[in-house]
């Protein structure tokens, strides 16, 4: 089978650390898409005897102590851990462009990504960059994609992503309530074979709207939508919308398989709590599988050998899932 493909991130946060780490534990199931150098020196300054391998020569029987690397120069190899410098904002992100053409040429057969600072990569000159996700969807010339967290018993996928909450209720309308609900049936039915999913919707605002006393948004367009959506998929359960402080219960979180909210810090932390470490970000409605930590830099934790390793090997573990053929 060929490998995955995985990019390491922001080269003075964590995730050189964890590729090692996990290469050291035998857990690093795929090629790194990375400058040798600085996982070279990451190593040294972490003490860790690991072997980097052109991915030419990947073996996944031997993969312990281990990095098949393919390469990619960084502008500034020396980068320092706990240090995100914009020299590097680049570098960042053609390692993940190098990840997907990859890809689509058949040398790897999905992408788990590392934790990039958002902030650096504009601040290298990207203004545009708000995330992974929507840098997939241009990617891809995508009109939408949806960013899911998913831990053992939990998974939230979102209707907005990366923006200031103030800006919220202008971006929720019925059209992207059912694009992004449509795309989550989707990608049940074909990436994780579940083909009727069950699927509860949040509100908005407090208690769902309170019949309109709190807000308008469920009465006005998060009901028509899921109409919409119940007439047009009618072996699936849409419930909702759903008043987001009782949503997470665990009888009511057993009843579905996949939550959504309505912005990114609704949902999120139900998850994080829940998992944080091990649970997994997935961006649904892509042609390729995508999955990635659900933590971010960790500049504090670089290059000092506290960075747990659980939420890479649960990316990776789960990249590995979704492109296994069921035998």
């Amino acid at each position: 089978m060929i490998p995955l493909a995985i990019t390491p991130g922001d080269p003075g946060g964590i995730g050189p650390d964890l590729c090692i780490q996990a290469a050291i534990d035998g857990e690093l199931e795929g090629v790194v898409i990375a400058d040798p150098e600085i996982i070279k020196r990451r190593a040294d300054i972490l003490g860790l005897p690991v072997s980097i391998m052109d991915a030419d020569h990947y073996n996944p029987e031997r993969s312990q102590g281990v990095i098949y690397v393919d390469p990619v120069a960084a502008a500034d190899p020396t980068n320092q851990p706990g240090i995100s410098d914009p020299i590097n904002a680049g570098y960042c992100l053609q390692s993940i462009e190098h990840a997907l053409h990859g890809i689509q040429e058949q040398r790897f057969r999905a992408l788990v990504t590392g934790p990039v600072n958002k902030a650096t990569i504009r601040d290298g000159g990207y203004d545009s960059f708000t995330g992974h996700t929507e840098f997939l969807r241009d990617f891809f010339g995508l009109s939408e994609v949806v960013m899911m967290l998913a831990s053992t018993d939990c998974r939230v996928a979102l209707v907005t992503t990366h923006l200031p909450l103030a800006e919220v209720p202008m971006a929720i309308s019925q059209q992207r309530v059912e694009r992004v609900a449509s795309v989550v049936i989707n990608a049940f039915s074909e990436v994780f074979r579940i083909p009727q999913p069950r699927i509860h919707v949040l509100g908005l605002n407090p208690h769902a709207g309170e019949d309109g006393h709190l807000g308008r948004e469920e009465i006005e367009i998060i009901r028509p939508a899921l109409e919409a959506l119940r007439t047009r998929h009618p072996n699936v359960h849409i419930e909702g919308p759903l008043p987001a402080d009782t949503a997470f219960t665990p009888d009511l979180r057993a009843q579905a398989d996949c939550h959504i909210a309505m912005y990114h810090d609704q949902g999120l932390p139900v998850v994080k709590y829940q998992g944080f470490g091990d649970s997994v970000n997935i961006t649904l409605g892509l042609p390729i599988v995508r999955t990635s930590v659900d933590h971010g830099t960790a500049l504090n934790l670089a290059g000092k050998g506290l960075a747990s390793t659980g939420g890479l090997i649960a990316a990776i573990r789960e990249a590995n899932r979704l492109t296994t053929p069921i035998a």
